[in-house]
């Protein structure tokens, strides 16, 4: 049997990157996947299409995370679709690379809202509706979340509130049978992490040189990591923030 057979999962952010790659290894594992996304309709529809072509079932679902009635509906349409989830993948995320000095109150708004903000109402949604045997939550922190860099402070900052959430939550919720971990990636070759770091051939050695491994991490190193967490296979894994770096 597969490892995640008769499962539900919901992952946020589920259009492109990461979000996508968590996805379609949860339907090649054999679960049936919520694809949430906020505006990339068609990158949401592409990873349905590509879980329905694995025999896997999925459904795209609009929703803001960082808005409370918005979060209330994706659960709403999950529970409509195929029933209570047992797996939930807080991926959505907001990345302004810049000095903090010049960041404006709107965009450290919007970090704040969705990182954090979102991260919490999608974990209370979550524990309200797993089945009465329990489930796992995966939070999304980050490499640099104890040890901010220039340019990402305010960023760190909100995945380091992640790391205590993820603790917290799960010494709060493991007498009902939920396990909470984090996973906390370091350079994933992304669409946004490109975009991010305009990245120039210097800046890409220089990156890779810091990398025992000598490559970037992909997207799918990742979503490998989180299928191991939302398996029986890591049962007695809680409360754990795992570093996926490539030795970094």
């Amino acid at each position: 049997m597969k490892a995640l057979q008769n499962k539900v999962a919901l992952v946020t952010g589920a259009s492109k990157g990461i979000g996508a790659a968590i996805a379609i290894a949860f339907a090649t594992a054999g679960a049936r996947v919520v694809v949430n996304f906020r505006q990339d309709e068609v990158g949401a529809a592409d990873v349905v299409s590509d879980i329905i072509e694995l025999g896997s079932d999925a459904v795209a679902v609009q929703a803001d995370v960082a808005s409370h009635q918005e979060v209330e509906r994706l659960f709403a349409r999950t529970l409509s679709c195929f029933g209570a989830p047992d797996i939930v993948v807080n991926n959505a995320g907001s990345f302004h690379h810049g000095e903090f000095e010049t960041l404006t109150p709107e965009e450290m708004q919007q970090q704040i809202n969705v990182n954090l903000s979102g991260t919490l109402l999608v974990c209370q949604q979550a524990i309200r509706h797993f089945p009465a045997h329990g489930g796992s939550i995966i939070n999304l922190s980050a490499l640099n979340s104890q040890n901010s860099t220039p340019g990402s402070v305010l960023w760190a900052a909100t995945k380091g509130a992640i790391d205590s959430l993820t603790q917290g939550l799960a010494r709060e919720l493991g007498p009902k049978h939920i396990r909470v971990n984090a996973l906390a990636p370091g350079m994933i070759l992304t669409e946004g992490l490109l975009a991010a770091k305009r990245m120039s051939p210097q800046l890409r050695a220089q990156l890779l040189a810091a990398t025992p491994l000598g490559r970037f991490g992909l997207p799918e190193d990742v979503a490998q990591v989180a299928l191991f967490l939302a398996s029986e296979e890591s049962a007695w894994v809680s409360g754990e923030r795992v570093i996926i770096s490539g030795g970094a």
